[in-house]
């Protein structure tokens, strides 16, 4: 089996017109990055071969490496281990050749002679499951980070600063005077 490196572009070209698509490959990253792949030698360097392709309970992915440059199969243990299915397949991509001299080009055309370049396809499916709960787990990370940053802190006055000013909320649970309206009790135009 082969690939063509036009079809890896109208993929990638697919992907950036269906925001579907493109929201269901990061979240497929998520869970590679949440699993610390990159860590094994030359995970960073895949590029996306073709995918995702998104069935009732799995998302398939393919993605290529050059044929020196194997992922770490050990990695892949990982994934494994959270239920995802991993094939390491090799392969040979087809792309036109830079063309330098006439040798380069094919007969009666202006265009470079395609050459067979021998590359690895690492094949993830993934349970929806799995991308949606690590999905999940970084959204109320993020929900959380985002409330600690907008309630004051004492930090200051533990360091020897001034605390943040906060004024008293009214009975009940009205805005403080001088706050903002729709405002909550506590801080003058702190976040609910």
């Amino acid at each position: 089996m082969h690939h063509d490196i036009l079809d890896v572009i109208q993929n990638i070209q697919d992907l950036y017109e269906n925001n579907s698509s493109l929201a269901v490959l990061k979240d497929f990253e998520r869970v590679l990055d949440q699993m610390d792949m990159y860590v094994y030698e030359n995970w960073e360097d895949g590029e996306l071969a073709y995918g995702p392709k998104v069935d009732r309970h799995w998302i398939t992915a393919g993605f290529m490496w050059e044929h020196n440059k194997m992922p770490n199969p050990v990695a892949a243990k990982r994934l494994t281990e959270l239920g995802c299915k991993v094939t390491y397949q090799k392969s040979h991509l087809v792309e036109p050749r830079k063309i330098r001299t006439q040798e380069d080009m094919r007969p009666n055309s202006k265009k470079g002679k395609l050459d067979r370049k021998p590359i690895w396809i690492v094949e993830i499916t993934m349970p929806k499951k799995v991308a949606f709960d690590v999905y999940k787990g970084y959204m109320d990370k993020m929900k959380n980070e985002h409330k600690e940053q907008g309630k004051p802190t004492d930090a200051g006055a533990a360091q020897g600063g001034p605390a943040a000013p906060t004024a008293p909320a009214a009975p009940g649970g009205a805005p403080a005077a001088g706050a903002p309206a729709g405002a909550p009790g506590g801080a003058p135009g702190a976040p609910a």
